[in-house]
């Protein structure tokens, strides 16, 4: 491995002989220049990985040979040492974007300190994570295989998550395997739970159940709205947990984050059921005998969630709440664009829904476009889009605004997705939906140890297309697939984002409350 060559710039270079024989002994390699104009020659003649710069030289000074350095080569780490500490000249050297400041007389130690940082740094923080998560892996391999409640479960995804964000800026592969067979892992062991309690949850049978769908707005919304609330709810739709995590420092710029929670999605982890659940406060069997003008079946034509605002507005009336709200569904910029520009107006509601679809489209975009694919090959890389996305979109200009009003923002969404790579046999009739996670109808073929199987569709709340309809769940990261032209339906789909089974990260959903800062 070559020498980490540093230039180091200093009108008293020979009082600092000490420190050169210091680094050289330590295995760097440093040439010296004793003013600003001999640096800026040794810089065009060879490369460097550091530049050490004494602040006050004569002739070009130490501001001036950085301004230089940094038209040169934008990216070579320049450390300012200087005699003086006025605040004007830290804020043009931090303003220059040097890499580090230190004061004189410096220590050995020091410049020690300072190379390993900005050098050496991430190769320490990669192996100190490493390190980390190798002595917690144990820890979480034992949580995974304890009888965990819905709380526990939480816990565990939250864990994971901050692992898998933690370790995708190592350049290690070997951990990161380490971390998706522990993930798929806990995802079987997780489905397993869900398989357990799903139908005691649904049918009130348990007196230990999470907020799920159908009740987060009354658990978690209604009790604090009153005459005087001006909140916005933010639904992003088909957002993980990852994703808001990813999203959090650029939120956190404009808000403190109130709470961090998670709720259970209900089954299937789909827009149709999920958010027609979440906005009409009951099961989408529920819905469908109580409001069947606000219902859309699977076999049936039309958008299925054209009534939310109906729903909710039925919800509202059924807990006694009178209340002023509006709701925006957000399908492209421009409408996005709309919507910002009508923000003042929204600013005398005691609610405002926002349902913003943007990830949703990204998924299925993903699955049906090759340059999306390519764009989005992966974990880190899906996050990396929606981390650009949100920042160049029409709903971080919202934010900015809610921000400086104010108000409180409720920020969630209705289900998220999974990674699919297994592809489970099953075989439909022509009436059997299209879905990759879950299938219904009458007439499924499948083999019942590799699916969440529900023969009677009351027994979840869910509406049946015909007497005889069963409804069947992929879990983990599998996806239902035809035996006929089986090799392409696979290649096809394989390493695509779907929703509507069983994972944790489909049926573990962010709810987050913000304040304005």
């Amino acid at each position: 491995m070559d020498k980490i060559k540093i230039l180091w710039a200093d009108d008293e270079i020979d009082l600092l002989k000490p420190h050169i024989i210091f680094l050289e002994q330590k295995g760097y390699d440093v040439s010296t220049a004793n003013n600003g104009s001999d640096a800026l020659d040794l810089l065009k003649e060879q490369p460097f990985d550091i530049v050490f710069l004494d602040e006050n030289m004569p002739g070009l000074s130490g501001i001036e040979t950085l301004s230089e350095i940094k038209a040169m080569q934008p990216n070579l780490p320049v450390v300012m040492i200087t005699k003086s500490e006025e605040e004007a000249i830290m804020e043009d050297a931090i303003g220059s974007r040097i890499a580090d400041y230190l004061i004189k007389p410096v220590k050995p130690n020091q410049i020690l300190l300072s190379l390993k940082k900005n050098l050496e740094n991430k190769k320490i923080v990669s192996e100190k994570r490493s390190f980390a998560y190798q002595q917690e892996f144990r820890n979480i391999g034992m949580e995974i295989s304890n009888n965990l409640n819905h709380k526990e479960w939480v816990d565990v995804y939250k864990k994971l998550v901050r692992w898998e964000l933690e370790l995708a800026k190592n350049d290690d592969e070997g951990i990161n395997d380490i971390l998706r067979m522990q993930k798929e892992e806990a995802n079987k062991m997780f489905s397993k739970f869900i398989e357990k309690n799903y139908v005691d949850w649904i049918n009130g049978r348990s007196s230990d159940k999470p907020a799920q769908s159908h009740t987060v707005i009354k658990d978690k919304v209604l009790p604090r709205l009153t005459k005087d609330s001006n909140d916005f709810l933010i639904l992003i739709d088909n957002m993980r947990y990852d994703q808001w995590k990813v999203l959090q420092p650029i939120i956190e710029e404009y808000f403190r984050i109130e709470s961090d929670e998670i709720y259970y999605s209900i089954l299937p982890t789909t827009t149709q059921f999920a958010r027609n659940a979440l906005f009409g406060g009951l099961l989408p069997s529920e819905i469908e005998k109580k409001y069947p003008q606000y219902w859309v079946n699977e076999d049936e034509e039309g958008t299925k969630n054209q009534f939310e605002q109906e729903l909710f507005a039925e919800q509202l009336k059924r807990h006694g709440k009178d209340l002023k709200i509006s709701y925006h569904k957000i399908l492209n910029l421009n409408a996005g664009r709309r919507l910002v520009e009508t923000l003042p107006n929204l600013m005398k509601n005691n609610l405002n829904i926002i349902v913003y679809n943007f990830v949703d489209m990204l998924s299925h975009a993903r699955t049906e476009m090759e340059i999306i694919r390519e764009l989005a090959d992966d974990e880190p890389a899906y996050r990396s889009l929606t981390i650009s996305w949100f920042q160049h979109s029409p709903l971080i200009e919202i934010m900015r605004y809610l921000s400086e009003k104010g108000a409180n923002v409720i920020l969630t969404t209705d289900h998220g997705s999974v990674r699919v790579q297994n592809p489970v046999k099953v075989i439909g009739d022509r009436n059997t939906n299209s879905n990759l996670r879950y299938k219904t109808g009458k007439s499924l073929n499948y083999n019942k140890k590799e699916v969440f199987e529900v023969r009677n569709p009351s027994d979840i709340y869910l509406p049946k297309m015909n007497v005889s309809s069963s409804y069947i769940f992929c879990q983990n990261n599998d996806f239902f697939a035809y035996p006929n032209n089986y090799n392409y339906y696979v290649n096809y789909y394989r390493n695509t984002f779907q929703h509507g089974g069983v994972s944790m990260e489909e049926v573990l959903i962010p709810f987050i409350r913000l304040k304005a800062k």
